[in-house]
């Protein structure tokens, strides 16, 4: 056998091992992407609802004005959600905007004149559609995520994790229990 055999193997193994390394790190990578791309949609999705809760606030001031604490809930809860800079500061707003709508909503179940305005009926089935496409966008969002942390807390994906500094990603979640509970409406 020619001397130059081992080498050739020990060179083959060593040409393998670099790519698998590179795979393995270009796969975060393009699963960190695919986090990202979600976040963008479930951020698309929460400007639409962001710009339709004005006009639907206008639209039940006209008929419910001496509800303000209801009104300016809602209104604090968009201003939060514009002001967030942070994935974190986004989640805790969207999840505060939820639940102020979902009072706003409960509220309109005592204005008949309100519930049967056709322009309170149209921004309604715009926030519910939009809402839809919300959750859609954080269950896609939050399996992103999980396909993303398993890569880089499994073997041998976390050595390279370590060396290309991927770091654990969180998902969208509810942490209010005002968002879980049904609204409570008194007059």
């Amino acid at each position: 056998m020619p001397d130059f055999v081992p080498y050739a193997v020990v060179l083959a193994v060593v040409v393998l091992v670099i790519i698998g390394i590179v795979h393995l790190y270009n796969n975060m990578v393009a699963l960190r992407n695919r986090c990202d791309n979600a976040w963008q949609t479930i951020d698309t999705q929460l400007q639409r609802r962001s710009d339709l809760i004005p006009n639907l606030v206008e639209t039940v001031k006209g008929y419910a004005s001496h509800e303000s604490k209801t009104l300016e809930a809602v209104i604090a809860a968009r201003q939060n959600y514009v002001s967030a800079s942070t994935p974190e500061q986004v989640m805790d707003a969207t999840n505060q905007i939820t639940g102020t709508l979902r009072q706003l909503f409960a509220l309109a179940e005592s204005y008949p004149d309100l519930k049967a305005n056709t322009n309170f009926q149209q921004l309604q089935t715009d926030l519910s559609d939009t809402e839809d496409k919300i959750s859609y966008a954080r269950q896609s969002y939050n399996d992103c995520v999980l396909n993303y942390n398993n890569a880089i807390q499994t073997f041998p994906g976390n050595l390279v994790a370590g060396i290309g500094h991927f770091t654990k990603m969180t998902g969208f979640t509810i942490e209010s229990s005002e968002v879980r509970q049904a609204p409570k409406v008194s007059f």
